[in-house]
């Protein structure tokens, strides 16, 4: 893994929007579950954000047909950072807009990835100042630890899902400064990338829709910091009716504790327990993983991610989540995964 000389030019994954049909389920998981605060509302959005998140929000839920991601945020390390990385992506011919219009957050500069994926990068960000009453003795916390749910500190990840995993990938070593800390490979094919602007795992990592779908959302991951509440919400989502995808367990791939869970509204969310391994060697080389070894990969602890959502279900998706599991009952390595055309139809 070289090193970039711009790798330090973004800073963090800032904001996600998420698309819900069920926008007030989806807000109630949550403020509810999570413990998220919600800071503002507006048309048909609702703003949250984590005890721990530095901004006015870190997660915007918008009403929509579809679930999905209705766009990303990262932040810059500072304004000529933001102006770098805008020349880097207009040279590279990725068509770009700039815009001010996201509460607390100022100019930005919009684009799609090379699989269509909605991103921004930005460096002006507001920060959220607490109410007396929830002004917290700790000083490096914005705000006092909820008393609801088992709170999550901070948003902390982005997985997307694409049909070429090589070419965003590329996109965000090239334009953006990240680097691949860890991948997983197939024959020639990039089945998986996680990379990283910073001493973290990853920030944002990408994954291949086994259907050829382009642009979806696999998951958004927020941040515990103590794999006992991954187990503790576990309990909680039992009780409650969430669905469970899979865990609590330990990835290979990063060595991050996870949790997935399905929010009602259909988008698949990982809860973040201890963070993993940090990159603090400043030349170490990609890690390959081959599918041979995808279990280890994905779970050290021998907990299965099921291949009939983890390796084909992505938001928005065609089917209904029930839909899909059931379409996928039978898929796993080594079978052909229908297409995403044929999976339209069958939604018709």
């Amino acid at each position: 893994m070289s090193e970039n000389p711009a790798r330090f030019d973004v800073a963090h994954l800032a904001r996600c929007e998420l698309l819900s049909p069920k926008p007030q389920e989806t807000e109630d998981f949550f403020t509810r579950f999570l413990g998220m605060y919600v800071t503002k509302r507006e048309g048909q959005s609702v703003y949250l954000r984590g005890y721990e998140d530095p901004y006015q929000w870190s997660l915007k839920i918008t009403e929509s047909a579809q679930a999905g991601m209705g766009h990303a945020a990262l932040r810059t390390s500072s304004p000529e950072a933001l102006e770098r990385r805008a020349r880097s992506l207009q040279d590279g011919n990725v068509e770009t807009s700039w815009h001010e219009d996201e509460f607390g957050y100022g100019k930005t500069l919009a684009y799609h990835t090379a699989d269509g994926h909605d991103f921004a990068l930005l460096w002006e960000a507001e920060k959220y100042l607490a109410p007396s009453e929830l002004q917290s003795k700790i000083l490096s916390r914005p705000s006092k630890k909820p008393l609801q749910g088992i709170p999550v500190k901070r948003i902390d990840h982005l997985n997307l899902m694409a049909s070429d995993v090589t070419s965003v990938k590329n996109e965000f070593e090239r334009h953006l400064g990240f680097r691949t800390t860890e991948r997983v490979v197939d024959g020639e094919v990039e089945i998986g990338a996680w990379m990283s602007s910073n001493l973290l795992g990853h920030e944002v990592a990408c994954m291949r829709d086994m259907t050829g779908g382009r642009g979806k959302l696999h998951h958004l991951a927020f941040y515990y910091g103590t794999g006992q509440h991954n187990v503790d919400a576990a309990e909680m989502f039992r009780d409650y009716d969430i669905q469970i995808e899979a865990g609590p367990d330990t990835h290979g791939i990063t060595q991050g504790q996870f949790l997935y869970v399905f929010e009602p509204g259909g988008n698949r969310i990982e809860l973040f327990g201890e963070a993993g391994y940090l990159h603090l060697d400043p030349d170490a080389q990609t890690k390959t993983w081959d599918m041979a070894e995808i279990d280890t990969g994905l779970a050290v602890g021998g907990a299965k991610l099921p291949w009939e959502t983890y390796f084909t279900y992505g938001t928005p998706s065609p089917l209904s989540l029930d839909r899909h599991i059931e379409q996928f009952a039978h898929f796993g390595p080594g079978a052909e995964a229908p297409v995403a055309d044929e999976l339209a139809g069958a939604s018709a």
